[in-house]
């Protein structure tokens, strides 16, 4: 017999929140445990990336308050069994990813399995499993940081993924918390069409995927999500804004590279409609990334399209999640520091999407979308997938 059982999924890049310690957390818990009361899931998935922050030597120390804060907060009390997970181990230079991944199982909720990676088989889920620190020695998660091949000419980051298994009433499932490369700069990003970040991404993805589909475990359904920072197409995007204007390129007196470009429109009075620096995306119609959820956008977004074979996603109804103002008082505005972008996504193979419930009765059975949309969340919108999963009784 078919059963169901009710499934939150959140990705959450919480770098500002260790950035800005105590200035945006209460509000942004409070937003979160909103999501959950308002969909009563029966088992959450929280994935974080940049646990500790851009300074994570001084902030780390508070990784274990904010992951504890939740773990025993009056809205998470009818979850009978968590397993945490958090890299905070930033002095192992190559294994460090700072991603942290949170599972909260409710009481009503039986039969749920998590698989041993050492014994290669599953075990029944009980009581409250915390685990912080390097995570090598942990048996029931994988972590990997990216190999350094990957992006030689990068300084070292803290990129990588974490994954479990889980069996949800007979229904097995990888679940990957995944943080890939940014985009360093906005002006080597127009470059070219797709970008050399872009490319870097497509390659750390399928390296992902690969690994989750290797013969050293059976394939399962499985659900990526994290900051993939993904980003619009720079380079057709900026074509496109530009189009009636006029573009000016400032380069460096002395090693000719490009330092600015700037699109000023051709009549009224030359006033500058954008200006690209290598950390400055200055548009002067921002509106344009928020009306009807930045749909005119949606086009630009390509890098998932890539992996149409084997990934795919609900339809975003969202304005894109990043790069979102810190400042308490603007919770719907963007810095001007990168053009706006859906980086935080919430991906599936097929197989996993054929295993969402949905109703027939014209009630809005899943729902994709950003927590907080009206309040200060940081840098990055959580960003949550809420559905039922099709599983079958023993």
């Amino acid at each position: 017999m078919e059963t169901s059982a009710d499934v939150l999924l959140v990705t959450a890049n919480v770098g500002s929140l260790f950035d800005n310690m105590g200035e945006i957390q209460n509000e942004w818990l409070q937003e979160l445990y909103t999501t959950i009361h308002s969909y009563k899931p029966q088992f959450i998935a929280l994935h974080f990336q940049e646990v500790g922050g851009k300074d994570y030597m001084v902030n780390m120390g508070h990784a274990e308050s904010f992951f504890w804060s939740i773990e025993s907060s009056e809205e998470m009390k009818d979850f009978d069994r968590v397993c945490i997970y958090v890299d905070n181990q930033f002095q192992a230079e190559n294994s460090f990813t700072a991603l942290g991944s949170m599972y909260f199982i409710h009481k009503t909720l039986k039969n749920i399995y998590q698989y041993d990676f050492d014994v290669k088989d599953f075990k029944a889920v009980s009581g409250k499993n915390k685990y912080v620190g390097p995570l090598e020695r942990v048996t029931t998660v994988e972590k990997e940081k990216f190999p350094k091949n990957f992006w030689p000419d990068f300084k070292w980051s803290r990129k990588g993924f974490m994954r479990t298994r889980w069996i949800i009433h007979n229904q097995g499932l990888d679940l990957l918390n995944v943080h890939l490369f940014h985009d360093a700069s906005n002006l080597i990003a127009c470059d070219s069409s797709p970008s050399i970040y872009s490319a870097n991404r497509k390659n750390a993805l399928k390296y992902v995927i690969s690994r989750i589909s290797d013969n050293r475990n059976t394939s399962l359904p499985f659900f990526l999500f994290g900051d993939f920072n993904f980003r619009l197409d720079t380079l057709s995007l900026v074509q496109h804004l530009s189009t009636a204007t006029d573009v000016q390129t400032v380069k460096n007196d002395s090693s000719n590279e490009v330092e600015k470009i700037i699109c000023e429109e051709k009549d009224n009075d030359h006033q500058v409609l954008l200006q690209i620096e290598e950390k400055l995306f200055a548009y002067l119609h921002q509106a344009v990334f928020r009306e009807d959820n930045g749909r005119a956008l949606l086009k630009y977004d390509k890098e998932v399209a890539a992996f149409h074979d084997v990934i795919r996603e609900e339809d975003i109804k969202f304005p894109p999640s990043y790069p979102y103002s810190e400042e308490y008082t603007k919770p719907t505005q963007y810095m001007n520091t990168r053009c706006p972008a859906w980086c935080d996504r919430i991906l599936m193979s097929h197989a996993a999407q054929d295993f969402i419930h949905r109703r027939d009765d014209g009630k809005k059975s899943v729902v994709y979308n950003t927590v907080g949309p009206n309040i200060c969340m940081g840098d990055h919108k959580p960003v949550f997938l809420s559905f039922s999963l099709k599983t079958k009784d023993q």
